[in-house]
């Protein structure tokens, strides 16, 4: 069980009931933040709450981006050298999801600034890969996780075993 926390614009496309009182996540990662970006095709960026770690995914179709997120972390954990094992449990604690508005507002921040930096990249890099663009990004410095990046974010917390 997992939240996924979603700017209006994006529930606005999503269509799906929100959680007034999300409940507390299984997976170890924890809840993921989540914006729509007007690129054509449109495209979702979710932010893991804890790591900050960001995924680029085709937002189409909207109503089953909580579905096809587990799959698209996958992949991107996958990319990132990450333990086959951790993988399959979180994506196994993914099977449930809710929807909720937006609660923290730090990680709403970061995930402006992943935004930007995503635009960015994709023009200077000359790719829509989203894969390459999201692993671009989990390199990014980021203040609120003390000026490290997300995947170092990430696999202290995959090395640690804290769930």
């Amino acid at each position: 069980m997992y939240t996924l926390h979603c700017t209006r614009k994006l529930l606005d496309r999503v269509k799906q009931p929100i959680s007034a009182a999300p409940l507390a996540p299984t997976t170890t990662l924890g809840s993921w933040y989540a914006t729509v970006l007007f690129w054509k095709p449109q495209v979702a960026l979710l932010v893991n709450e804890r790591t900050l770690l960001p995924v680029l995914m085709p937002l189409a179709p909207a109503a089953k981006l909580a579905d096809f997120f587990p799959a698209h972390l996958t992949a991107v954990l996958h990319a990132l050298g990450v333990d086959a094992n951790f993988i399959a449990r979180e994506v196994e604690a993914m099977a449930q999801s809710s929807l909720a508005k937006t609660a923290n507002r730090s990680v709403v921040g970061s995930m402006n600034e992943f935004s930007f930096l995503a635009e960015g990249y994709r023009d200077v890099m000359g790719t829509t890969n989203l894969l390459a663009l999201t692993l671009r990004l989990a390199d990014t410095p980021c203040s609120p996780i003390k000026y490290s990046s997300p995947v170092r974010a990430l696999r202290e917390i995959v090395a640690s075993g804290v769930s």
